[in-house]
């Protein structure tokens, strides 16, 4: 096997039981009204497990900030916390944005989250703030907010040469090492893995699906709130595509809001609190995940109501035969090669269900712990 084989290997999603592609889970760390941040916590160490056990192929944290509905602010701390409690499944940022933190710090966290978890760390990186201006003002300490996002190529090499330990000399930086990292390898009685975790780009625009392409990275598209320019960026990915020591050709993920119950009425009650909680975001006014009774009882106007009419649209959700149906035609239409599904909704236990009987519809199998996840029953994605 060749290098770029090795990288590919890290980066392609194994294929489970009838799903067209890898299914893997984005975790937004929602906290619904009457809930605390604990317990989406704790939800999150239950879908983890859950996932790891049914198949699943890697769990993504998201990084958001300012918002009281979603308790992932800090992706490194979480992901540290679901590697003690799981054994296999790939545990990645979905992602840490990288304007918000010094390259540095990024790859000494993540360089610690391969220690703690080898093998099984994806490093997905975007170039929005995660939050409000405001917000991202307070966290990169400076008002021109447009200075971070346009240098993201610049740090994006720049932590890449971090986890790669191989700043040439002569660079202000070649005798600063990320530590855990590949320079404890080549330290006299070195015994450190010069393995890191592999670099995604995420995007809900063209310009990550461009750089990712021209990188030969692997590239990952926020499906779920951003569905109109799905097609083209996956397009505009794949033209650009270069091979690289990473990649021999594209692979791209989508995330896609996705939930399945029993019957069809009770899964529109669950998406439905997500959908207010979108509009209170757009809306300027951030808060907690609403219970069904709360969302069913909201007095839309009808420009909210045609907001949320819109926001459900892009949503697959209703029976599980339903929602797998939904996913094999945005599969198909989008030519995705792994789908991240996100389930939001106000209680832990009916996001729970809900990847479970997604797992169900697809002949996922249950996996014992210790496990193989990719044998016998997995196939390469």
């Amino acid at each position: 096997m060749n290098a770029r084989d090795a990288a590919g290997d890290e980066i392609r999603g194994v294929t489970a039981g009838s799903a067209p592609v890898p299914l893997s889970v984005l975790d937004l760390v929602t906290v619904g009204s009457g809930r605390t941040a604990s317990d989406a916590l704790r939800t999150s160490v239950a879908l983890a497990r859950l996932a790891e056990s049914r198949g699943y192929h890697r769990h993504w944290v998201a990084e958001h900030h300012s918002m009281p509905g979603v308790a992932s602010s800090s992706p490194a701390v979480i992901l540290a916390h679901l590697a003690a409690h799981t054994e296999r499944i790939r545990l990645g940022s979905g992602g840490v944005m990288l304007p918000n933190h010094a390259p540095l710090v990024i790859a000494e966290q993540f360089g610690t989250l391969e220690a703690l978890a080898p093998g099984r760390v994806d490093l997905g990186l975007g170039r929005a703030p995660g939050t409000d201006g405001a917000t991202a003002a307070a966290l990169r300490r400076t008002e021109n907010l447009h200075e971070g996002a346009d240098d993201f190529p610049q740090q994006l090499a720049e932590l890449t040469r971090f986890l790669d330990d191989d700043f040439p000399d002569g660079h202000p930086y070649a005798r600063i090492h990320a530590v855990p990292g590949p320079v404890q390898a080549n330290a006299p009685g070195g015994v450190q893995s010069p393995a890191r975790p592999p670099i995604w780009l995420l995007g809900s625009s063209g310009f990550s699906a461009r750089l990712a392409g021209v990188l030969g990275l692997p590239f990952a598209f926020a499906h779920h709130f951003s569905a109109h320019n799905t097609v083209p960026a996956l397009e505009l990915y794949r033209e650009s595509f270069r091979p690289s020591a990473v990649l021999d050709a594209p692979y791209a993920l989508i995330g896609v809001a996705a939930l399945a119950a029993e019957d069809e009425r009770e899964a529109r009650r669950q998406v439905l609190t997500g959908a207010l909680s979108m509009l209170h975001l757009r809306s300027g006014r951030p808060g907690l995940i609403p219970t069904p009774k709360e969302a069913e009882a909201y007095p839309f106007t009808a420009m909210e109501r045609e907001f949320a009419d819109g926001w459900l649209k892009n949503i697959v959700y209703g029976t599980p035969d339903a929602v797998r149906s939904g996913l094999d035609a945005l599969r198909e239409r989008t030519g995705a090669d792994e789908l991240m599904i996100t389930a939001n909704a106000h209680g832990g236990d009916v996001r729970l269900r809900s990847y479970e009987l997604i797992a169900d519809a697809y002949g996922l199998p249950v996996l014992p712990p210790g496990a193989d996840s990719s044998a016998p029953v997995g196939r390469a994605g």
